[in-house]
């Protein structure tokens, strides 16, 4: 059953006021790849970056989303969807908040990936986090594949499940041919093009 009996409550402030405050423009950098792509690993590392430059940031990581608002959810395609939905809705409310923020989720979907766009608009920054999958499955630093492999994991995206690759996105970076600096140099020089930083 559907949420009755609501009303938008709009503040005095805009995105736009906080960013003025901020001095530098807010934005959602959606990271996508397969696991051990290093999604994560950048994330932290641009969060780091931005952070030392004194900018607002922050970083929600697929994995730790599921240890608390998303810990109702596995991973069928129907759970995918919800996670990567609610995960949209938070990225939108840091972006309005005036946050530069970093997602960094397989999101395997294209359209669900295309859903968290049209929510956040031009503030969506698609991020491919390209990788082959024998070099993820090399790497494995959750000891994930090998499970796959094993058959003790089903729906293992780049195993069993699919991963769509984006065919819009507006930055990509290949982990298995550049350093995490190279990469990480990337990102911060797309935002400084982009005049976000």
């Amino acid at each position: 059953m559907k949420t009755q009996n609501i009303t938008w409550h709009s503040g005095k402030l805009e995105s736009s006021d906080r960013e003025n405050a901020f001095g530098h423009k807010s934005c959602v950098l959606w990271m996508t790849g397969l696991s051990g792509s290093g999604k994560s690993t950048l994330a932290v590392e641009v969060e780091r970056e931005l952070f030392n430059r004194g900018l607002k940031t922050f970083h929600l990581d697929g994995d730790n989303l599921r240890f608390g608002l998303n810990r109702d959810l596995g991973f069928s395609e129907i759970d995918r969807k919800e996670n990567i939905r609610r995960t949209g809705e938070v990225a939108k409310l840091f972006s309005d908040a005036g946050i530069i923020t970093i997602t960094s989720f397989i999101s395997p979907y294209i359209a669900d990936r295309e859903t968290v766009r049209e929510l956040i608009k031009e503030k969506f920054i698609e991020i491919y986090v390209k990788c082959s999958v024998n070099e993820c499955e090399r790497r494995d630093p959750k000891g994930l594949y090998k499970k796959a492999r094993n058959g003790e994991i089903k729906g293992f995206t780049g195993i069993d499940a699919p991963y769509e690759e984006p065919m819009t996105a507006e930055l990509i970076v290949e982990t298995d041919r550049s350093t995490v600096k190279e990469c990480v140099e990337k990102i911060l020089s797309y935002l400084e093009a982009a005049n976000i930083i």
